[in-house]
């Protein structure tokens, strides 16, 4: 198995760019690992009276970013799985805002969300890292913007830490 590298400009749409400039240059096991202990870390770190916290109206609280997050990785990992299993079926653009509004985190303590995500990158990991190369050159069938399955897995990574950034710029 050769170990996925970071994909080429041609492989996502360049409105994605901003999230592949913060990877660093990495193989994907590296990058995986790198970035769950980072981003576990950060929210690990946030105290109790910030969790709920949102910087201004409108904005999600700092366990709805996480909430957001796990649920980016999770609809990412499936657009790789279809696309390096050959599916071609259409796929739509996740909205954001629709999955947020139907999620209530409320509840919930920020531990277990840092599970959930641990988890969830545990089951990406083993999907993508277990890939082949022509696997990781398929591409998924993005209605709007066509991205290969090893641009997938990285823009999982950069997702991540874009919003780990947000974070620590807006909410600590």
């Amino acid at each position: 198995m050769t170990i996925m590298q970071k994909p080429e400009q041609s492989e996502y749409p360049a409105p994605y760019q901003k999230y592949f400039d913060l990877v660093p240059d990495y193989d994907l096991a590296t990058a995986f690992l790198d970035n769950l202990e980072q981003t576990a870390t950060l929210f690990n770190s946030i105290p109790d009276e910030k969790q709920d916290y949102r910087y201004a109206d409108g904005k999600w609280s700092i366990k709805e970013v996480l909430m957001h997050i796990i649920d980016t990785e999770r609809v990412f990992a499936y657009r790789g799985l279809a696309a390096a299993r050959g599916d071609q079926s259409p796929v739509y653009r996740m909205d954001e805002e629709l999955y947020a509004g139907n999620v209530d985190v409320s509840s919930r303590t920020l531990m277990s969300l840092i599970a959930e995500f641990q988890v969830v990158r545990a089951g990406s990991e083993y999907l993508f890292l277990n890939l082949g190369d022509e696997q990781s050159r398929r591409l998924c069938n993005v209605v709007t913007h066509p991205m290969s399955v090893r641009a997938i897995a990285f823009f999982i990574i950069g997702h991540a830490i874009h919003h780990s950034n947000v974070v620590r710029e807006r909410y600590l």
